[in-house]
């Protein structure tokens, strides 16, 4: 058998199983979307932004008819709406596009993981994991913006990982333009690609144009890197400057002449727009029972109850339903330690994929510590989830490549058996409070193991 033929057996091999993936956990989603009945917690803004993006373009108050101020940009809910588009203004209408792209998520890391350990083994347990996380399988059948968000991400570190900038720039670019938060990865990725730049032209020796080839590589990523996701930003408001109805679309029209008044009104309504959303969040400091600080999220101290009801359909004398936004536990735990020792080599061996993944990690964690007095929840963590998953197969990897006999590196093999078959069935323990299914209410309090979980 020639290598073109191994090769090409080996990519029939990986298409088939990250199909199989994705197919799979598109059927776990599918299986009863439309349940719970009625909006699950913020989808009464996003379901109705959607829709009124689908009818008019801009998000409409249907109170009175005019422009609604909006804190997030469009992208997500242009996703969201497609699905309404398609299958109607439901319950499934307004969930079916998060379905299919938390799908798409799972066919997507396992090509990651392809790309960074090149094994296949391990390119199937990143997608083992990150189909039993019950974080991703809840957010997945909710109409929310931050799966959306976690897509764009990881789609713009795929296109890293085999250098195609431009197609970086235009996920990363998508990304924000779904959350502002997507801003701090994007950060942190055109401050690694300098860096690799920089180390590139240093060991290439050159001396005269060295200042003036990292000069013209600095421009070049900074155009794909921001003037790209600008533009893309832009764009994903063409709703807004294509009507006239959208929140505050005249209102440079109504401001004296000032020194910015060379700039096309539109513009400058577009820029005020954007620093009125950003007060917002400067500002957002209510109180709310199921808020979190950052310290918890990782522990799953405070998970985020997206629905509760208490039905009388289970055939005991007290039911509840419940939809709540927590990452499968012995996962998430599992994943503390794994960070842990990930840092570790990466201070004693620099390898590139420790401090890549590490970078990820935390450019999407971190900033929330700057952001003590705001208001902020647990399932924010989805965006970085996929780099949690990706740390534990790097460990999983380090585990398995360590000098063995041959007993010993099978022992190892069944050890992380064991472990992937731990977490699928510490998920499947938790998932009928990841889909809301009746239980009674016994069966209910037993899954809830710590009382900040209530």
């Amino acid at each position: 058998m020639t290598e073109a033929t191994v090769l090409a057996l080996r990519g029939r091999r990986d298409w088939i199983a990250s199909l199989g993936f994705g197919l799979l956990a598109l059927a776990l989603r599918l299986w009863h979307l439309a349940t719970p009945k009625g909006y699950v917690f913020d989808e009464v803004y996003y379901a109705k932004n959607a829709h009124s993006l689908v009818l008019h373009g801009v998000e409409i108050d249907p109170k009175t008819n005019t422009g609604e101020f909006i804190v997030h940009p469009p992208i997500g809910k242009w996703l969201i709406g497609a699905g309404i588009k398609v299958f109607g203004y439901n319950e499934f209408g307004w969930r079916i596009s998060s379905a299919v792209i938390g799908a798409t998520s799972i066919v997507l890391i396992y090509w990651v993981a392809k790309k960074l350990f090149n094994n296949f083994f391990l390119s199937c347990s990143a997608a083992i994991l990150m189909s039993a996380d019950g974080l991703h399988l809840v957010h997945s059948r909710t109409a929310l913006l931050d799966l959306f968000l976690m897509f764009f991400i990881l789609l713009g570190f795929f296109a890293l990982l085999h250098s195609k900038h431009w197609w970086a720039g235009i996920a990363f670019g998508l990304a924000v333009a779904t959350k502002w938060s997507g801003l701090y990865p994007l950060i942190g990725y055109l401050a690694f690609v300098l860096y690799v730049d920089y180390r590139a032209n240093r060991a290439m020796e050159i001396e005269e144009p060295l200042k003036s080839t990292i000069r013209e590589k600095a421009l070049l990523r900074a155009t794909q890197y921001l003037v790209i996701p600008f533009a893309v930003y832009l764009v994903s408001w063409t709703g807004w400057f294509l009507t006239s109805t959208g929140w505050d679309r005249n209102w440079a029209k109504t401001q004296p002449h000032s020194f910015f008044s060379f700039i096309p009104a539109p513009l400058r309504s577009f820029l005020h727009y954007q620093s009125e959303i950003l007060g917002f969040h400067q500002g957002l400091t209510t109180k709310h029972s199921y808020s979190a600080n950052p310290w918890n999220w990782l522990i799953l101290g405070r998970p985020t109850s997206f629905f509760y009801a208490s039905p009388k359909s289970c055939g005991a004398p007290s039911c509840s339903q419940e939809v709540i936004a927590l990452g499968t536990p012995l996962l998430w735990w599992s994943a503390i330690f794994a960070i842990a020792i990930t840092f570790g080599y990466w201070i004693s061996k620099r390898e590139w994929q420790s401090g890549l993944l590490l970078l990820s990690f935390a450019s999407g964690y971190l900033p929330w510590f700057l952001f003590q007095k705001r208001t902020m929840f647990s399932f924010y963590a989805i965006a970085f989830e996929p780099f949690v998953i990706l740390i534990l197969v790097y460990c999983i990897a380090k585990f398995l490549e360590r000098p063995a006999d041959f007993k010993i590196q099978q022992r190892r093999q069944w050890l992380v058996y064991i472990f992937l078959a731990i977490i699928v069935i510490n998920f499947l323990y938790f998932l009928p409070i990841f889909n809301g299914s009746v239980l009674s209410y016994q069966s209910w309090s037993n899954r809830m193991w710590f009382p900040s979980w209530i």
